[in-house]
């Protein structure tokens, strides 16, 4: 597995994300209120919505377009609805954040 730097976790704001592009699409980064990180795709599975843009609460966000609540642990929705995102490995050292790629060239964004 390949590790790609992209920036210290104090870029991104507690309970906030950004985004990484990838040849494969945006990847959504994101800080939770207990100082954990997570990324997924950035597109929510019921309406493609923004999900870095939606509201980080817990180990979740919710779509800012129509609400659905994506598990940041798992990529999947919670409730009623059905769908999920791909997660992507992270690592955390001592702030500095790296997601697993598959010879992807990066972006911050």
């Amino acid at each position: 597995m390949n590790w790609i730097a992209i920036g210290d976790i104090s870029e991104i704001p507690l309970r906030g994300a950004r985004c990484v592009k990838t040849p494969r699409g945006k990847i959504a980064v994101f800080r939770t209120a207990e100082n954990e990180v997570f990324a997924i795709e950035d597109h929510c599975p019921h309406k493609g919505g923004p999900l870095s843009q939606g509201i980080v609460h817990a180990k979740a966000v919710t779509c800012p377009l129509h609400n659905w609540v994506i598990s940041l642990e798992t990529g999947k929705a919670l409730g009623a609805d059905n769908g999920e995102v791909r997660t992507i490995p992270i690592r955390n050292e001592d702030g500095a954040l790296s997601i697993a790629v598959e010879s992807m060239m990066m972006a911050a964004e």
